[in-house]
């Protein structure tokens, strides 16, 4: 449910820029406290969404399993693959704020297409998602709308520093019309189930605030280095 939902607010606030990386750093220069917030929320929503994909693999695999298994693996390389471009973009706004635009502009135009392990992980960033829907679809876990929304997550813009494009807004959109209400819908039969089990209200409120306390401690560790 909030991995969509960063990811989305994330595209939507970086939006306005031409989706290509000079665009991108020269919006971070005029603006870069809007530009750092939309691609951190990018980011923390790809971190996030691991878990829904595995609780949807898990779903599918309950009659499908060849197909959870490579739809759930390759989405998830390719969310290790945009982690990886984040930390790039990252650096190169970095750049931008410690030197100044035209020399980040000039190291990334010069570094640009350097090979690393994780090209490797690029066609994973795109199949993952129409495996992921073909197999929620064939498992009955989506009917066909729903899993053609989520397939269109393979048409989202990869590589580092790229923008918000019309195809970038429908990608994210169609995914959090499908995972967010999936979401809601495992909640509430995760607490169904636990209250058939005897498991008291405060108890599930008990762990969602340790989760809670658990993330700022971390946050507050990560910030102090």
């Amino acid at each position: 449910m909030l991995g969509p939902a960063l990811m989305l607010a994330g595209v939507l606030l970086r939006a306005g820029h031409h989706f290509f990386f000079p665009d991108q750093l020269a919006a971070y220069a005029s603006d870069p406290t809007t530009m750092f917030a939309a691609y951190s929320l990018f980011l923390a929503g790809n971190i996030v969404l691991w878990p829904g994909v595995a609780v949807l693999a898990q779903r599918i695999g309950a009659t499908r399993p060849a197909l959870a298994a490579w739809g759930g693996a390759l989405v998830t390389f390719g969310l290790f693959a945009r982690a990886f471009h984040a930390g790039v973009d990252h650096l190169a706004f970095q750049l931008v704020r410690v030197q100044d635009l035209s020399a980040a502009t000039q190291a990334v135009a010069d570094s640009y297409g350097a090979y690393h392990i994780v090209s490797a992980l690029s066609l994973a960033i795109m199949a993952g998602w129409v495996v992921l829907a073909v197999g929620a679809w064939r498992a009955g876990v989506f009917g066909l709308a729903r899993a053609v929304a989520l397939s269109t997550m393979a048409a989202l813009p990869l590589g580092v520093l790229k923008g918000t494009t019309l195809l970038s807004i429908v990608a994210v959109a169609g995914l959090a019309a499908v995972l967010v209400p999936f979401g809601v819908q495992t909640l509430r039969e995760a607490v169904r189930e636990s209250l058939r089990e005897g498991t008291k209200p405060g108890t599930l409120l008990g762990w969602v605030g340790a989760v809670l306390a658990a993330s700022a401690a971390m946050a507050l560790l990560g910030v102090l280095g």
